[in-house]
């Protein structure tokens, strides 16, 4: 006899706005970023001259990825703990209950399967230990990008005045001597970073059609429906 499944809701609008608006900034600011470490393309303007601006465009877009970035951390942190559809935060906590569903899901994972003895109709705590991992990557990204930005206002004051270069400053001045002494080494970790985040994207795809694949409880339609299928 074959079990009926029920639909569960899974991320709300707004996650699911969230979630798409950083998977879209994220390419941007790969894109832009790898730019301005090495450039790799050229426009050309009228009569075959190049576009002396480029830089400046793509050092703007990165920066303005960012400020999205920063904003949609804001968010996520709130969430993360006043959410009135799930608390993250309770998924985090070391108790016996997590620790022994992120073993659960692991060895699922691990075995293709063969074991799944977890509920899967709600965020289990191995994917939000996974995208717990991601926003500290994340807020790590940002701050030592902010570094190296006001290392590029020499002159100490910016259109909006000195407190923002001072504010930063205060904020993002302790990457120097944790990464190793040096501007370079902010910039080394600040690249470092984004390829453990590409690294960390190509598992969450593979993860996700890998769950749909052999759980069959339409998993990848979460961020597109917000709800999928658990078996009754």
């Amino acid at each position: 006899m074959e079990r009926s499944y029920k639909q569960v809701k899974r991320m709300t609008p707004a996650m699911r706005i969230i979630h798409w608006v950083n998977a879209i900034c994220m390419i941007g600011a790969i894109a832009t970023g790898l730019y301005i470490g090495h450039p790799y393309y050229q426009t050309l303007i009228a009569d075959g001259a190049v576009d002396k601006y480029v830089m400046a465009w793509n050092r703007y877009g990165h920066f303005i990825i960012a400020i999205i970035f920063d904003v949609t951390s804001v968010i996520i942190a709130y969430l993360y703990f006043f959410s009135r559809f799930e608390k993250p935060y309770k998924k985090l906590i070391p108790n016996a209950q997590n620790i022994s569903e992120f073993k659960a899901v692991l060895i699922n994972l691990l075995t293709l399967n063969r074991k799944k003895e977890f509920d899967s109709s709600h965020a289990d705590s191995f994917n939000t230990v996974y995208f717990t991992i991601f926003h500290i990557l994340l807020i790590w990204m940002l701050l030592t990008g902010l570094q190296m930005y006001v290392h590029g206002l020499g002159s100490g004051i910016s259109s909006i005045g000195a407190w923002w270069p001072w504010m930063l400053h205060l904020v993002t001045d302790w990457t120097i001597p944790v990464t190793g002494g040096t501007l370079m080494d902010v910039r080394i970790a600040h690249h470092i970073t984004m390829w453990l985040i590409v690294c960390w994207v190509v598992f969450h795809i593979y993860y996700q059609i890998w769950r749909t694949i052999f759980w069959k409880e339409g998993d990848i339609s979460i961020v597109i429906s917000g709800t999928k299928f658990v078996k009754e």
